[in-house]
């Protein structure tokens, strides 16, 4: 291992774009940071709705069953007042914590959170369009949660609305090595090698 050098920057400190490579150190290995799959993105969302089931049925469904509001009687359509709340319980969750953590409990566990593809911060507007409108898009077709599969950047449907990523926090793809201009990766811009 070679000696800690004092102009070599963390990675994961630097502002995310996948279109340049980060050249780490003065060595000649450029690095970008890896991009979330399906399953790790399934797998958090997975958490992330049982986090939210488990605060509506903490919180919201005590308040109804007091109130004496019915819980499961539709009012319209397929919705209910309990369901119209745990929907906006669900939104208002994904929106504050990618807003202000950039990661939702699911994504914290699993070491992945979503960054803009431009810039450093996540604006108000980003946010409400990738976790509000888009997610309630993807919720309602369902089909939307499935585009990672399929998109060279594994964006899924709030990604594309958004122009955001959902990165891996600590993990980096070797992009190639400047001295002997040797690439990694020449498949297409989403591949990993």
């Amino acid at each position: 291992m070679s000696e800690y050098n004092e102009h070599q920057l963390n990675p994961a400190e630097m502002p995310i774009d996948l279109n340049k490579p980060y050249n780490q150190s003065s060595e000649t290995n450029q690095y970008r940071p890896k991009i979330a799959g399906f399953w790790i993105r399934f797998w958090a969302y997975s958490i992330d709705v049982l986090v939210v089931y488990a605060l509506s049925g903490l919180f919201i469904k005590p308040v109804f069953r007091a109130l004496d509001v019915s819980v499961s009687s539709p009012i319209f359509l397929f919705f209910n007042t309990y369901k119209i709340t745990a929907l906006l319980l669900f939104l208002v969750y994904f929106l504050l914590m990618t807003k202000f953590l950039h990661q939702t409990v699911g994504k914290m566990i699993l070491g992945i959170k979503v960054v803009p593809k431009e810039g450093v911060k996540l604006m108000w507007s980003t946010v409400i369009f990738r976790e509000v409108f888009g997610r309630f898009i993807s919720k309602t077709l369902l089909f939307p949660y499935l585009l990672p599969i399929f998109m060279p950047r594994k964006e899924a449907l709030h990604d594309l609305f958004a122009d955001t990523y959902v990165i891996h926090e600590n993990s980096f793809d070797k992009v190639g090595n400047i001295s002997t201009g040797q690439k990694a990766g020449q498949l297409h811009e989403g591949a990993v090698v």
